[in-house]
């Protein structure tokens, strides 16, 4: 059986070194990984599920917000991830959003970011580091919690911006000991899920390797439904 093709996209700055870890924790849960960036081609129906991947700040322009002075934008990079979310959700694609693919995920579906969210939730602890150094909470009941586990667990950050007003059927999977929505999760399929920390790095933690193990068996099941679909319309 062949592995489930995963499209993932990254950053024209920092992909070249994110994708190769990003693509390991995809293979280490049977899937297959391939590099999407802004403009070159990246298809929703070539691929089985979807990564969002971590990077550049969200433009404030896709969701009414007020630029912050620190932010590094890429406008051909919102449009293209964007376009993927929204084609997703209408194909029955999984997806998995990390960090600003988080964020991403939540601005597709009309939501709206928090563009400086450590000034908001002053009792959130502000780290910066690839480390699990930051405690998240799953909220109870959520497909996060029944994926990774219900108790606390400890992630890295390397976020400034967070999710404000949540996007069209999505509901909140995790916040941080201050508050701050750290996950998202939409209430129905297709499967969509996004963690503001980076899991990539992670790879050593089974909570973690098991975020990446729940896209691929989504998109296993997305792979198995189109071609039963196809059987049957040549029957």
């Amino acid at each position: 059986m062949r592995r489930p093709r995963i499209g993932v996209t990254t950053s024209h700055r920092s992909g070249w070194r994110i994708f190769p870890l990003v693509a390991f924790n995809v293979w280490l849960a049977g899937g297959r990984a391939r590099r999407w960036v802004a403009g070159r081609e990246a298809s929703v129906s070539r691929v089985d599920g979807i990564i969002i991947g971590g990077g550049d700040d969200i433009s404030p322009d896709l969701y009414g917000g007020k630029l912050v002075a620190s932010a590094r934008l890429d406008p051909e990079r919102d449009a293209l991830e964007r376009r993927l979310v929204i084609e997703a959700m209408a194909e029955g694609k999984p997806v998995l959003g990390i960090c600003r693919g988080s964020q991403m995920l939540n601005v597709a579906l009309g939501g709206s970011l928090d563009g400086d969210a450590y000034a908001t939730f002053r009792e959130s602890r502000k780290v910066k580091t690839i480390l699990p150094r930051k405690t998240v909470l799953p909220e109870p009941g959520t497909r996060l919690a029944t994926i990774a586990g219900p108790a606390e667990m400890q992630v890295n950050s390397l976020h400034s911006q967070a999710v404000d007003r949540l996007g069209e059927g999505l509901r909140v999977a995790a916040r941080d000991t201050g508050g701050m929505i750290q996950a998202v999760e939409r209430v129905r399929e297709p499967f969509a899920l996004g963690v503001q920390w980076h899991p990539e790095h992670l790879f050593y933690a089974h909570r973690q390797r098991a975020l990446f193990a729940a896209l691929v068996r989504a998109a296993e099941a997305q792979d198995r439904s189109e071609s039963q679909l196809a059987a049957a319309a040549l029957s």
